[in-house]
């Protein structure tokens, strides 16, 4: 059963139970999916206020924390944490076995967003910088407003976005997606006449459509080619009309384009059918030289791992802010992101530990290569 922030703050806290897990704890009993986020953002604020964070939840919903060093100008160069809030729905009884946090969001990403707060709270920052973490909305819909609105707010220096990569796990790179919405409608033709079903009419074109969508480019990588999925189909009778609506996702590599499976679905279309498109997102890879990838790369070694780059199939606010910010960015986080969206989804404690760690060593990092002490 997942808590309301104010059942959890009853919640009696273990004497082996630090402070940042407690964080943790909190944020993941809090039940907050897509568009219902404003209990999980009232929480964040107030406890990133207490971690010596200036925050406040803005315009869009967005808990946003701001820890500033100003040069004796008043000039400040930004380095942006942005983590979502928000999950997917389905509810896991949070609990604690062992080293182990289950519950709905744990990885995805509640996890890496504390890690952030955590981090930022602890990070010592050279004149000239300010350090931003955002827990943004609506990342886990097609949406991604809290993103979209942080993105002409800011022009960052540098950025990291939160999203599970394991303490030693890099993330490079995201592929683009777009959602197809297909409508057909045709005349009900009785089962013994030979002509096909609207059943049939739909997948003759899936099948051409993701044929054709897998052959655009070939390669042997997950991350290179075009990954085409059917996500629901729904078929329908008013006696006079048989109606079929499918919703279908693409997965996009580099070099393909949203407009590209647009172009493609409606080439295999007749009149009877009907496209929507939505959530366009363009793959986006980091330079793996830039200085948030070196400042995390040192990091991880520096606390005794081996750094893994990593190019991922799914996509995240990276792919929204990476191509508009155009600064030194990539992604990280605590968590094994195969648990994403699953039924078994669950955190190991001393990895969020570890991350934390982790991020603090790469921002001051970052924070000094951007200003250099004087």
């Amino acid at each position: 059963m997942i808590r309301t922030h104010a059942q959890a703050a009853a919640v009696s806290v273990s004497p082996l139970e630090t402070l940042e897990e407690r964080f943790l704890r909190e944020m993941v009993e809090i039940r907050s999916l897509s568009g219902e986020e404003r209990e999980v953002a009232a929480y964040l604020a107030a406890r990133m206020n207490e971690f010596g964070l200036d925050a406040f939840v803005d315009q869009a919903g967005n808990a946003v924390g701001r820890v500033s060093n100003p040069d004796s100008d008043g000039r400040v160069a930004d380095i942006v944490l942005l983590g979502h809030m928000d999950t997917v729905p389905g509810d896991i009884p949070v609990r604690r076995e062992g080293d182990t946090l289950h519950g709905r969001g744990a990885v995805d990403a509640k996890g890496p967003l504390a890690a952030f707060v955590v981090a930022a709270s602890r990070a010592r920052l050279p004149r000239g910088v300010r350090l931003v973490v955002v827990g943004a909305v609506e990342e886990e819909c097609v949406t991604s407003k809290g993103a979209r609105f942080v993105a002409p707010q800011y022009n960052p220096a540098a950025a990291i976005i939160g999203e599970p990569s394991a303490w030693d796990g890099i993330g490079l790179g995201y592929k683009g997606r777009i959602l197809v919405e297909y409508m057909r409608r045709q005349h009900v033709n009785h089962t013994a006449v030979p002509r096909p079903s609207a059943a049939d009419e739909f997948c003759h074109w899936w099948e051409a459509v993701r044929e054709r969508a897998e052959g655009m480019r070939p390669g042997e990588r997950a991350f290179e080619r075009v990954q085409a999925t059917l996500r629901s189909i729904r078929t329908s009778s008013d006696g006079l009309t048989d109606t079929v609506e499918a919703v279908a996702g693409f997965r996009l590599p580099p070099g393909v384009e949203p407009d590209d499976i647009e172009e493609l679905c409606k080439a295999v279309s007749d009149e009877h059918v009907t496209l929507a498109f939505r959530g366009p997102e363009v793959a986006h890879v980091a330079d793996r030289s830039n200085v948030v990838v070196r400042a995390l790369s040192g990091a991880i070694r520096a606390t005794g791992g081996k750094p893994h780059p990593k190019l991922k199939t799914g996509t995240c606010d990276l792919n929204v802010l990476g191509p508009i910010w155009r600064c030194p960015i990539a992604a990280y986080g605590p968590g094994d992101s195969t648990l994403d969206h699953t039924p078994n989804e669950r955190l190991s404690m001393a990895e969020y530990v570890k991350s934390i760690e982790v991020l603090t060593h790469a921002v001051e990092s970052i924070a000094c290569e951007l200003c250099p002490p004087y």
